[in-house]
Parts: structure tokens; sequence; C-alpha cells
């Protein structure tokens, strides 16, 4: 691995949590994917295919600069562009508490991908419930915005995440909770920063 990617990997601890999951030369679509970072992550350390969708031409000026083919669209808008399994996994990688529609942007991405996987900030993390706790919105790097400025509208806990799962049929086949670069095994509602969900439909 370069030492760009180690560096990445280093600021973005869920990088290496969501490529454990994915086999080499997979296809990949990740939403949401900012200047193509992580699919610059999964081509490197995976060797995978795949398209990134973003809505800011900032972003789509890098991704275009990183060599990451991307597609510009509004992930509220839904992914009808997508044949029905287009991509072995579908990846919304700190994007989930930004999205208006999430149960049908999940069921979006079960119909695009054979698999979905997710990652967003822990709002039930001790240091969230203390900031709410002592009467203010939690700002930290995980949660970096303002209220007034953030573009999050849909926080969640994983135990929130995980009753959305089961209300909607969608099946949690791994979990990966971060704090610090480290995996949390304890208490991990309460104690991880950042969760990782990898999920298929369910039955």
């Amino acid at each position: 691995m370069s030492k760009a990617m180690f560096q990445l990997a280093a600021e973005r601890p869920d990088f290496a949590a969501i490529a454990s999951w994915i086999p080499q030369g997979a296809s990949v679509l990740d939403l949401g994917c900012g200047d193509g970072s992580l699919l610059c992550y999964l081509k490197e350390t995976r060797q995978v295919r795949g398209y990134g969708v973003e809505i800011s031409d900032l972003d789509i000026v890098s991704c275009i600069a990183n060599g990451v083919n991307v597609i510009q669209n509004d992930l509220d808008s839904g992914l009808a562009d997508f044949e029905t399994g287009a991509f072995d996994f579908v990846i919304l990688s700190q994007t989930l508490q930004a999205t208006r529609y999430t149960e049908a942007l999940i069921q979006e991405m079960l119909r695009v991908g054979r698999e979905g996987i997710v990652s967003f900030p822990n709002f039930g993390y001790w240091k969230s419930r203390l900031n709410v706790m002592r009467g203010n919105m939690p700002v930290s790097r995980e949660l970096p915005y303002q209220w007034y400025d953030t573009p999050n509208v849909h926080l969640c806990t994983l135990d929130d995440f995980e009753s959305f799962c089961r209300s909607f049929c969608v099946s949690i086949t791994g979990r990966s909770v971060i704090t610090g670069g480290q995996e949390v095994g304890l208490l991990p509602n309460l104690l991880g920063s950042t969760a990782v969900y990898r999920f298929q439909r369910g039955v």
C-alpha cells in the first residue's frame, strides 16, 4: 500500500473496515463519494471496478483529477439510472445521516447491488451524549459541523440503525464499531464513535 493510502486509512478508519468485506476485483458503486478517496483506496487495496455518485461540482472535479469514474446526481432523487444487480457492493460512507429518504435509498442500494455497506457517526457515543446533557449539539471529528451549518438531517445510533433494518427486512451480515482507529467490542453503542455495517436484502 502506498504512503498516501496509509495516511488516508489513518484519517478514515472506516475505509479499512469497508475494504475488509470486499473481495478482489469486485464491482462497487460509491454513493456520495466526495473527492473519490474511498474508491481510490479500494482500487489500490482490492482492485475494484466501480463508479462514484456525487452532487458537488468541486468534488466532481476532484474525482476526475483522482482518476475516479464519477456520475453527478442527487442521491435523494434515487438510483433509477442504474440497472438492478449492476454491482456487487453499493457503499454509502459517512453520508447516511445526510440523506432525506433513508428507507428508499437503502432499498435502492439493495436493488442495484447484491450487498450494501454504510458507515456513519454514532450519535449514541458517550461524548455526544455528554454534550447533549450539557445542553449543546456535539461537535467532534466525526460530527465536525455546527448545528446551523450541518448537512446532517438524520443522525442515529447503532441501536437505531439495527432497529431500522429489522423494520424494513434488511439483514445485517457484518458490523464494525470503531473509536480512534480501534475496534470496539464492549458496549459499542456507548463507546463506539463510528459504525460500519454490511447488509443484504432480508426475507
